[in-house]
Formats: structure tokens, C-alpha cells, sequence
């Protein structure tokens, strides 16, 4: 009796073991990214994202950024922006440290926001008293469709925030 029941129990274990594993092995939707450079400053720039993609689906209506709103730039966690040392960002002053970055889009203007609470998830928490620096800055067309969310940090300190048909960049020295 006790061998009847221990096969289709062991059975059981392994088949719910192997899905989970196999779940895991799935590549994220939204997959995580690093753009890094050591910029003529001498300052080294890391950030942190995940890559969102377009699928179809229309930024700015039914895909973030949503205009006026504050966005996470990227997808999951907010997207993390770390400078090893003090930096001008667009000619104002930040200081070394890491930073959570996020942007509110418009059709003529972007927010960049550098905020103290860099560990949180999307912006859900975001708090504008935490701000270190906003920087505003004009988004451009984009050179080609970018179908992946994209950071760039380029060693002569332009970022660039490639989504859509839109490029936005922004000067770190």
C-alpha cells in the first residue's frame, strides 16, 4: 500500500520541480541592461535598467511614458544612474552617489530627475522632495526605431535614452 502511493507522490514532486525550473530558464520581458563609461572627466557613469519593449503597443498611450507623468525610465525597478564622483549633469552640479532616474516625456521638453531613492520599485514610490536635480532637455527623432528601450553613455559624457522614434540625451561632465 505504502509503495502504491509513494510513486505517484514522488512523480508529483518531480514533474511540479521540472516546470518550475523550466519557468525560470524563460527570458524576462523585460530583460535587465547596464550602460557604463568612464567619461573625460574622469568620472565613471554606470546605469542600471530594464529594457521594456514596444510591441506594437503606442508609447505615450498604452506604454510608458505617459506624457506629464513620472516614469521609472525603463521597466520593473527604477532605473539606476551612479557616478563614482561629482558630476555637472546639462551644467548642474551631482554629486557622487547613486541616484534613481527618472524622466517625465513631453513633445518639446523632457524632464531628467537624479532622485536620493535610488532602491524602489518602478514609481510608485517616487517622492519630488527626494529630487537631487531635474534638468530639462529637448527629445529628438531618433535615427531608427528603437523596438528596445536603450541607455547609452558615451565617453565624451552624452547620454542618450533611445524608445520608439524618439531620442533624448542629456550631458554629464
Amino acid at each position: 500500500m505504502k509503495r502504491s502511493f509513494l510513486f505517484p507522490a514522488v512523480a508529483v514532486l518531480l514533474l511540479t520541480t521540472g516546470t518550475a525550473l523550466a519557468q525560470d530558464n524563460k527570458a524576462p520581458a523585460s530583460p535587465p541592461a547596464t550602460a557604463s563609461a568612464k567619461i573625460t572627466s574622469g568620472a565613471t557613469i554606470k546605469i542600471d535598467y530594464s529594457q521594456p519593449s514596444v510591441k506594437g503597443r503606442t508609447i505615450g498611450k498604452d506604454l510608458e511614458p505617459l506624457p506629464g507623468k513620472v516614469w521609472r525610465t525603463g521597466a520593473n525597478k527604477a532605473t539606476v544612474f551612479e557616478t563614482d564622483k561629482d558630476i555637472k549633469v546639462e551644467g548642474q552640479d551631482l554629486p557622487a552617489g547613486k541616484y534613481g532616474l527618472f524622466t517625465i516625456a513631453g513633445d518639446d521638453e523632457w524632464t531628467i530627475i537624479f532622485n536620493k531613492t535610488w532602491e524602489q520599485w518602478g514609481a510608485f514610490n517616487y517622492d519630488e522632495s527626494k529630487d537631487a536635480l531635474r534638468v530639462k532637455v529637448k527629445p529628438l527623432k531618433a535615427p531608427a526605431f528603437a523596438e528596445q528601450f536603450t541607455i547609452n553613455v558615451d565617453e565624451s559624457g552624452e547620454v542618450s535614452l533611445l524608445w520608439g522614434d524618439t531620442e533624448t540625451d542629456f550631458t554629464v561632465m
